[in-house]
């Protein structure tokens, strides 16, 4: 019969005009991913030979090598893929690319499943990698003849609604796969674009791949060009290998490859696990924070599958939390979409996600105590970014509280929450902390006085996150954590000090109702304090409410934030409360006590990190304060110009608002 007499012309049973243009047009985002795609069928192919040839070795035919070939043809505009894999039978090349979403490695997966044999590595499941091939091509063209057959087939098609199968001629086993590409697709016939697909996509697919290159050599009449194939793959994942073979120079220079960074780590963890998931990962620390960290395209690490790049950042292997982290996870049973870029909301991701999580965790837990240098450098670089995983991730806030590090007015220099907690004084009931800008905004604030005359050590937070993050950890190792800032700091006390503390707030009744109703507008309440020794006043954070550095912080941001009430505490042994005091049993309704009043939650403003609601007013009482202690103390308030002269009083008794 004649080969005419044999062509036969198929219609794909789908729905196919709708399917393929969606597969064309909208399944993948890149159109360089049609040599990815490709090159995994291919590896499928090679390693369905290399499973079946154990038990039917006849299926080689003497010739044993399992490889992937690349050959671009510039005079012709074509790309061949070749393999020397297990090929296709008539029949199978009707099904397997005549039916769209048909795979003939989940045909092949399910009959291995059903023998009990699991070793098989196969990476195609849905059958439509194949037509991404048509992202660049307006017609392709296979042939293949299956292993231990002499008659091959050829499959051509240009996607318009039908295919071609007829008999052909192929000397070996295997599958090629010729592209005639459109004319704006020509740019992947060069040598330069194919070896950076390949690097990118499949540098360590396991067989060697082979690109057809053309080398000139001699000059002039003496010029010769010959074509030869070099193998452009590594075709050895590093990961893959045991850790035993692996030197420290080798894990670097792979870290730099993979990052394109010149410095290397500050750590590495390598593993694989095995069970209900097997899968593989090698992740890295780098020294030092890129300039794009808080890109969100820049989140995540390269996922594989079986050896093949599916995405170049996957964000859901890690929490945003850790999107410092560069390296590679390779799955052997990772469900994927259908276009390989979009993973699966599925139980399996959420058990490789926490597990990469756990092992990046425990891979800083040795760094810190290992490397205790080291880790401080991780820490300046990126510890603000791992504190917002208190804030959002409550299943990690132990292990992540065991990280963290802060200075303290204890000791120079950076201190862990364990090493805190080992140094708290007898009676101590809770770890203490004030938050602000730098450690010199916080170290002398008022806030602390009662804290540091107790002998507690407290922690200088510093970081906008710490916010969120003390809210999310809330205690570690059975001690709360408790801001120096808010209202409801508690601290032990004597019967003694009760009854003292008891007295002090009756004394200070008369003048606390005074000071609220000057200040109604800005606290919502005055009380006595027993955090203060030194200070006269301060403003303490209500239940509920936010530091004064946050508040700023947003407002700078564009954030319409309105300034929360605070409550002012007031120390009724200090001078100047007291001379306040006296000043309102005297003159309840003088005008200069309702100016010491304002000028004193001024300062507490400035003393918590917040900025005056009227800065030239407070400048100008300031002024006045100084022109009267440079005079002799004539008066006893800062008067403003526009104001009652205040009353005459002795210079010691202007003394003590100098302290203020």
């Amino acid at each position: 019969m004649s080969v005419d007499s044999q062509r036969e012309t198929h219609h794909f049973q789908a729905e196919i005009n709708q399917l393929l243009n969606l597969v064309i047009n909208s399944l993948y985002s890149h159109k360089e991913i049609f040599l990815r795609e490709l090159v995994s069928n291919a590896s499928d192919a090679l390693d369905k030979l290399r499973f079946r040839s154990v038990t039917e070795p006849e299926l080689l035919g003497g010739e044993s090598a399992l490889e992937i070939h690349i050959i671009p043809d510039a005079d012709k505009g074509t790309l061949t893929l070749e393999d020397t894999g297990i090929g296709m039978t008539h029949d199978e090349l009707v099904k397997n690319l005549g039916t769209i979403a048909h795979s003939g490695s989940r045909e092949f997966l399910d009959m291995v499943s059903q023998r009990g044999q699991k070793d098989v590595n196969l990476i195609g499941q849905f059958g439509v990698g194949f037509y991404s091939a048509y992202l660049v091509a307006d017609h392709v063209e296979v042939v293949s003849r299956a292993a231990g057959q002499t008659q091959a087939w050829r499959w051509t098609s240009d996607a318009k609604g039908s295919f071609t199968v007829e008999p052909a001629e192929r000397a070996t086993r295997g599958t090629s796969i010729t592209l005639h590409l459109k004319e704006d697709q020509k740019d992947f016939l060069g040598e330069w674009r194919l070896r950076e697909l390949i690097k990118q996509y499949s540098d360590y697919v396991s067989h060697p791949i082979h690109l057809e290159v053309k080398k000139t050599t001699g000059e002039g009449a003496e010029a010769k060009t010959e074509t030869k194939r070099e193998v452009i793959n590594k075709a050895s994942a590093l990961w893959q290998r045991a850790k035993s073979e692996i030197t420290d120079e080798q894990y670097q220079e792979f870290y730099k490859h993979l990052s394109h960074d010149w410095e290397a780590p500050l750590a590495w963890t390598h593993f694989r696990t095995e069970g209900n998931q097997v899968f593989t990962g090698l992740l890295f620390v780098p020294k030092h924070p890129p300039f794009d960290l808080n890109s969100q395209e820049q989140r995540g690490v390269r996922l594989f599958v079986k050896r093949v790049l599916i995405m170049d950042r996957c964000e859901e292997m890690l929490p945003q939390w850790l999107r410092f982290v560069r390296g590679v996870v390779d799955s052997d049973d990772l469900p994927l979409n259908v276009s390989r870029e979009l993973l699966q909301d599925s139980a399996v991701v959420q058990g490789i996600r926490k597990h990469v999580t756990k092992k990046t965790l425990d891979m800083l837990e040795k760094l810190a105590k290992d490397k205790p240098e080291d880790y401080r450098s991780f820490w300046q670089s990126f510890g603000a970014v791992l504190k917002e995983g208190l804030a959002v991730d409550m299943e990690y806030r132990e292990k992540i509280g065991s990280l963290l590090r802060y200075e303290s007015s204890r000791e120079e220099g950076l201190t862990s929450l364990a090493d805190y907690v080992s140094r708290m004084k007898e009676g101590q009931e809770a770890i203490y902390y004030v938050f602000g800008e730098t450690r010199k905004a916080v170290v002398d604030s008022p806030h602390l006085e009662a804290l540091k005359k107790r002998g507690y050590e407290v922690l200088y937070m510093t970081d906008p996150v710490d916010e969120w993050a003390s809210q999310g950890l809330k205690d570690f190792q059975g001690k709360p954590l408790v801001s120096a800032m808010h209202a409801d700091l508690k601290l032990k006390e004597t019967d003694e000090e009760k009854r003292e503390k008891e007295e002090r707030a009756k004394g200070l009744g008369p003048l606390a109702e005074k000071m609220k109703e000057v200040l109604k507008e800005q606290v919502r309440e005055v009380r006595a304090s027993d955090r203060l020794t030194d200070s006269p006043c301060c403003l303490v954070v209500p239940e509920g409410g936010s530091h004064a550095f946050v508040e700023r912080l947003l407002r700078e941001r564009g954030r319409s934030v309105p300034r929360a009430k605070r409550i002012l505490e007031v120390n009724p042994q200090h001078p100047i409360i007291q001379h306040l005091s006296a000043l309102q049993q005297k003159e309840p309704g003088s005008e200069q006590l309702k100016e010491w009043v304002e000028m004193l939650y001024d300062q507490a403003l400035l003393t918590e990190g917040s900025s005056v609601e009227d800065p030239n007013r407070f400048a100008r009482r300031m002024t006045a304060l100084m022109t009267q202690l440079a005079q002799g103390g004539t008066q006893s308030a800062p008067a403003e110009s526009n104001h009652a002269a205040a009353p005459t009083t002795t210079s010691t008794q202007a003394a003590p608002t100098a302290s203020a």
